[in-house]
């Protein structure tokens, strides 16, 4: 199960968990994206299941599951990728976006883990992969909020980690580098100083980091990053 699946990291991690051999649900706001990519996977001989929900509503994630669990029976692997980028300054950022980047970044992954464990735990165990950012790893001005956002996510899933083990359940985190994908076009706020900043930089494409997913998945590490080692990283 995809969080943010209608395009970028979550369509390519789609992409390659049917390439793989796993039934998989997608969930997203954009309908019409996510319906076309569960045509494109089901043409290719997988079996997709498009699910509409907003991961901030609790009850639309609560939902949701149910939906993935009552036409597969069961859910492994929960990959937590919706997310949303920020770009200001400590100093002037705006609370309310502040408020929405957390909420998006900290709050809905909380929400799905909340409601996944459970269902995890019925069936024996299984893998829940939470998709942070390689910002976390630096200082960056401007990506104070974002990155704080990230780093909370970070520290919440190694909490989980320790808390669901015993239930066999294993908690991940993906740190991906700048990707190619639709990010800054939906930032939240301050898309010209984030692409300045980000000007020259070699973007990955999002096949890399849905590889690294399943790759965490199979190997049950608590953390792996994309990030070159000039910017902090291991790779």
């Amino acid at each position: 199960m995809i969080t943010g699946a209608s395009s970028g990291i979550g369509a390519a991690t789609a992409r390659a968990a049917a390439g793989a051999g796993a039934r998989v649900a997608l969930l997203a706001r954009r309908r019409d994206r996510i319906d076309a990519l569960a045509q494109e996977l089901g043409s290719v001989g997988g079996e997709a299941l498009a699910v509409r929900c907003d991961v901030t509503d609790q009850a639309q994630v609560h939902a949701a599951l149910q939906q993935v669990v009552s036409t597969f029976g069961r859910i492994d692997v929960v990959v937590n990728n919706a997310g949303q980028g920020l770009q200001a300054t400590v100093e002037q950022v705006d609370l309310a976006d502040a408020r929405a980047v957390f909420e998006l970044n900290v709050l809905a992954p909380l929400a799905v883990m909340q409601a996944a464990a459970p269902l995890l735990r019925a069936t024996g165990g299984g893998s829940i992969v939470n998709i942070s950012s390689g910002t976390t790893l630096a200082a960056a001005p401007g990506t104070g909020s974002y990155a704080a956002s990230k780093a909370a996510l970070e520290k919440l899933s190694a909490i989980a980690r320790a808390e669901l083990a015993p239930d066999a359940i294993t908690v991940s985190c993906v740190l991906p580098f700048a990707t190619a994908t639709e990010f800054m076009t939906s930032i939240r706020a301050g898309r010209e100083a984030a692409e300045e900043m980000t000007a020259g930089a070699q973007f990955d494409p999002p096949e890399r980091v849905a590889e690294a997913v399943l790759d965490i998945v199979r190997s049950g590490a608590e953390q792996v990053d994309l990030v070159p080692r000039a910017y902090g990283g291991s790779a």
